[in-house]
């Protein structure tokens, strides 16, 4: 073999892998100088500027502030916006608030289905400016809107914008248009721009009832630039702990769609980094490069012909952009390559290139390295958890250093492999060696054609990969450059994927990637096989990983830029005339001990865990604080009636301080013969009660409007007595004139996913109490 085959061989396939990264999206912003009728990232951050201002949780004066600002814009586009508003009861969060949602519409020509193009505009509620999520969704529509009309079309179909609110807290902006406004009936396809994170490239996603064939269909015929999409990806969102718009749209309407989010820079989501500079420009032309030919296209489509019966698998390729076949074509594939698979053994075999021994001597280097690869992935991120506990800080999994030890693990498995085919490999010819991963694969693929057809598109490069071997068999020597080029689908398809599991699952799935390195370098052995120094590449990327985990090391600390989350929350008891300092952080930092103290106790002596987070966190710690003078909700009954074995009561919170939450418990014995909020019931279950088998105490979180009350209807069997619990919280603690806060330090900031930064008031409230509080109203009425 020419040595100077296998080196341009070598420097090609890395120049292959480098490019199957960076086709997948713009590689810069565009700027205001684009004509008219092109998206420019440029102009659509002038309204990104505004909108992330600061945070606009539903229910503040900001999100009122940022409202405004939508509905002037949309005025300025020639359009004329409306709001709907209204309570959204969600059951399935445990939540209600009063979103209010912006509309507009472009009328189209004819009488079809309608084109619905969303995103929210609300942040999430801890300080977070929400520039990515999803302050870039919402401009990504508004220049778009802007180059749609400049290019002075009338589209075919009505396009319908909306911007809902109350995302954040349960999807509820998106629950309200599908349940109460008109148009949401003719709606016929919604395309939704949604974000993770702050960076990378921006996944399209499907969301359907049924199949997806024409959604994809018009997918491709769209033809959008750099299209990021695979049928795996649906199967993986839905692994994530949340849900979309989309979802709600999909789930209570039946309206199909495609919903597009960037998940990298997973770091800074929720939090105070998902700013307007943290916002990387290219992701947001990535949206806009989607957005632009998709209205073009979906605007004059038929829309009532989007709903089919029939999968698609589908997968984005460099070059030719889109590949899609039927789901019916799955499993004679995976069937058909298992046939080939067993033919060209037979032939290898006649001819000799194969030998039984030296097939069964090449699946031990495949074996061991798949084996203890996974393990190191597996156990090893266990043992840098151990080694570095301030990791366990960031909720979601991704830290500041995860990309650098994305690429420690996988040159970890790199070292791992090459280094036992070097030593179980001598003298055995690359075709024995292809045997072992193309069993595997194949066995990958037939289970993904009966349980995640999704995934099948695994098949492509496995096809390549027994061509391969069908030049092997044939040749001793072949040109590593052809083995090369039929190797590319291997490299685009699995390269991005690598690095995709640990990006959006967080990077307790590096196991994953450590797998699917192995899984993609035994395909590679048609070239690599060839390779004579495996020993050296072993050696190179030892030193390389040993790079890698130093870099690491250093990036691993709390700084300006990469901050520690931190929480402190102000918990009074009004009844047991007790406050506390609690916070959610398992390791403490310099600024919460200034008010914990040292040697802090757990937070159960002192107070329940009422409020936790998607990913299950608790209260950690307590210690006793001054009880201040604030105000007090006052509550009071305004019916309170008996009929036959009933007693139906109703009463209204009514808070005397700007209060953002409030939650509402009770004894999870109790069982509600009816429940309402604010004029909005709780549906009953299957035994004609309310919450006949509830696992806790919760019954509500309620998002507070400005200026709000909660009113509680109930009705219960006559002889029960309710006690209600009653949380009212305020994210006010760092600006309160009752507290003098010290300043939180540069390199922490808010932790996301929590209430924080709050005053918390505890009060225990009972018909008794609520009945003795209208007659002393009363009695102080008279007397004055």
């Amino acid at each position: 073999m020419k040595r100077s085959q296998a080196s341009l061989s070598l420097l090609l396939l890395i120049g292959l892998i480098y490019y199957s990264f960076y086709s997948l999206m713009p590689r810069e912003g565009t700027p205001a100088t684009l004509p008219e009728t092109e998206f420019s990232t440029e102009r659509a951050l002038i309204p990104l500027k505004e909108i992330a201002k600061a945070p606009h949780y539903i229910g503040t004066e900001e999100n009122i502030r940022v409202r405004e600002y939508l509905i002037e814009q949309l005025k300025v586009l020639g359009l004329q916006p409306e709001t709907q508003e209204g309570y959204i009861l969600n059951e399935k969060w445990g939540g209600m608030d009063k979103p209010v949602n912006i509309l507009a519409k472009i009328e189209g020509i004819e009488k079809g289905k309608a084109l619905l193009i969303f995103s929210h505009y609300d942040s999430a509620l801890v300080p977070s400016p929400g520039a990515s999520d999803a302050g870039s969704g919402v401009v990504t529509i508004l220049e778009t809107i802007r180059a749609f009309n400049a290019s002075g079309k009338q589209p075919k179909n009505d396009i319908i914008i909306l911007f809902t609110d109350g995302e954040e807290v349960g999807l509820d902006g998106a629950k309200l248009f599908v349940r109460e406004h008109p148009w949401a009936k003719n709606v016929g396809l919604a395309l939704n721009f949604e974000a993770r994170g702050s960076g990378g490239p921006s996944n399209m996603i499907v969301e359907t009832n049924q199949g997806n064939k024409n959604l994809i269909q018009g997918f491709i015929e769209a033809n959008p630039e750099y299209p990021v999409a695979s049928s795996l990806m649906y199967s993986i969102y839905k692994m994530l702990p949340n849900d979309t718009d989309s979802t709600v749209l999909r789930e209570e309407g039946d309206i199909d769609g495609l919903f597009f989010a960037f998940i990298d820079d997973h770091f800074d989501y929720h939090t105070a980094n998902d700013n307007y500079e943290r916002l990387d420009r290219k992701t947001l032309q990535h949206q806009g490069s989607y957005l632009l030919p998709l209205m073009h296209y979906f605007s004059n489509a038929d829309l009532s012909q989007i709903k089919s019966e029939e999968d698609y698998v589908y997968v984005n390729i460099p070059f030719v952009k889109m590949i899609s076949y039927p789901f019916s074509w799955v499993l004679p594939m995976a069937i058909g390559a298992f046939v080939i698979f067993i033919i060209l053994i037979f032939y290898g075999l006649k001819n000799g290139r194969l030998s039984g021994q030296y097939i069964t001597k090449g699946f031990v280097p495949f074996l061991l390295s798949l084996v203890i690869s996974g393990l190191a992935g597996y156990f090893g991120w266990e043992l840098i958890l151990k080694l570095y506990p301030r990791y366990e800080e960031i909720q979601h999994g991704f830290t500041y250093n995860g990309h650098t030890y994305i690429a420690f693990f996988v040159v970890v498995t790199l070292a791992i492999t090459f280094g036992f085919y070097t030593k179980f490999s001598k003298r055995i010819h690359p075709s024995n060696l292809l045997i072992a991963p193309l069993f595997f694969w194949l066995l990958i693929n037939i289970g993904v054609a009966i349980y995640l057809k999704g995934a099948a598109f695994f098949v492509i490069p496995v096809f390549f990969a027994l061509l391969s071997l069908w030049i092997l068999i044939r040749q001793e020597f072949p040109n590593l450059l052809l083995m090369l080029l039929l190797a590319v689908p291997a490299v685009f398809i699995f390269s991005p994927l690598i690095q995709f599991f640990p990006v959006g699952l967080g990077l307790e799935m590096l196991l994953i990637s450590c797998v699917f390195t192995v899984l993609l370098f035994g395909l590679l052995l048609t070239v690599i096989g060839f390779y004579k120094y495996k020993k050296l590449f072993s050696a190179l990327f030892i030193i390389l990983a040993i790079g890698f985990f130093i870099s690491a090391h250093f990036n691993s600390q709390w700084t300006e830029t990469t901050q520690k989350p931190n929480s402190l929350i102000y918990y009074q008891d009004t009844d047991a005339q007790k406050a506390y300092w609690v916070t959610y952080d398992n390791i403490l930092d310099d600024w919460t001990r200034g008010y914990l103290g040292d040697n802090p106790k757990e937070a159960s002596n002192y107070v329940e865990s009422a409020a936790g987070s998607k990913y299950n966190t608790g209260y950690t710690f307590a210690s006793e604080a001054p009880f201040k003078d604030i105000p007090k909700f006052d509550a009071f009954v305004n019916t309170d009636t008996i009929l036959g074995e009933e007693r139906s009561v109703s009463f209204t919170i009514y808070p005397k301080r700007e209060v953002d939450v409030i939650r509402l418990y009770a004894d999870k014995s109790i069982v509600f013969n009816s429940l309402s909020y604010n004029g909005k019931s709780v549906a009953k279950d299957s035994t004609g009660k309310v919450y006949s088998n509830r696992v806790n105490n919760g019954l509500i979180s309620y998002y507070v409007s400005p200026n709000d009350t909660l009113q509680v209807n109930y009705s219960v069997p006559k002889d029960v007595e309710v006690t209600f619990n009653v949380l009212e919280y305020s994210f006010d603690l760092m600006k309160n004139p009752q507290f003098t806060m010290a300043e939180r330090p540069k390199n922490t900031m808010t932790k996301p996913f929590v209430f924080t930064d709050a005053i918390v008031m505890k009060r225990l409230i009972d018909r008794q109490t609520l009945q003795k509080r209208v007659v002393d109203t009363l009695k102080t009425v008279a007397d004055e």
